[in-house]
């Protein structure tokens, strides 16, 4: 069954603790949470505190993506902070080995994450090592965008050369597109807007679970 990651970038900022429960009673799978540093992309969001405080009200994995260019100054923080999935970046300098083996070590999953323009021989050499792919499918940093359906193929080629993985994608997913995502190998959907905008999450969620 497909897992929803609502993104609490499209929480309400002074109320992330209702919404973000009002997520989990919906049904939620995860919980995605967005940590940018205004330089990897230009937008600046959440701190390790931030997932500490929604750590003690989750009953959903939390799963955490650096869109940083610099994660491995800070995977410890986020990882004593209660991260159960952290996700780094293909497109940073640094040993991107070292940082998935040390998530792993700390006993989370490590995941690493493909920019649309970022083509899948970027995640090949570390497929053993990352216990999911994040397939972007809008430029990171921002939501309310619309999905980039050229990246619909990374999902299809990824499980083709074999990755059993999650695979992930985040951005401008909808109900209207997620089947299509799903029928390319998508195992975890992140959704923002369209979540947190419907009246009633809690049936859109459950629809969705239906489709895969």
């Amino acid at each position: 069954m497909i897992k929803i990651a609502p993104s609490i970038l499209a929480a309400d900022v002074l109320n992330l603790e209702r919404d973000a429960r009002r997520m989990m009673d919906a049904g939620a799978d995860w919980l995605h949470v967005d940590v940018m540093d205004a330089h990897f992309v230009h937008n600046l969001a959440y701190s390790p505190e931030v997932v500490r405080r929604l750590k003690q009200i989750a009953t959903v994995p939390l799963d955490v993506h650096l869109m940083m260019d610099q994660p491995g100054r800070y995977l410890d923080a986020f990882l004593d902070a209660g991260a159960d999935v952290l996700t780094i970046h293909t497109e940073i300098g640094g040993d991107i080995s070292a940082m998935l083996d040390r998530i792993r070590r700390r006993g989370a999953k490590a995941g690493l994450a493909l920019k649309p323009g970022t083509g899948i021989s970027a995640a090949l050499p570390f497929m053993d090592q990352a216990d999911l792919i994040l397939t972007m499918t809008v430029e990171p940093g921002f939501g309310g965008q619309k999905l980039n359906e050229t990246v619909l193929d990374k999902i299809a080629d990824l499980r083709n050369r074999g990755y059993e993985g999650e695979i992930e994608a985040d951005g401008g997913i909808k109900e209207t597109n997620l089947s299509r995502l799903i029928e390319k190998g998508l195992s975890v959907a992140v959704m923002g807007t369209a979540l947190y905008r419907a009246e009633e999450p809690g049936e859109m969620i459950g629809r969705l679970h239906q489709m895969g």
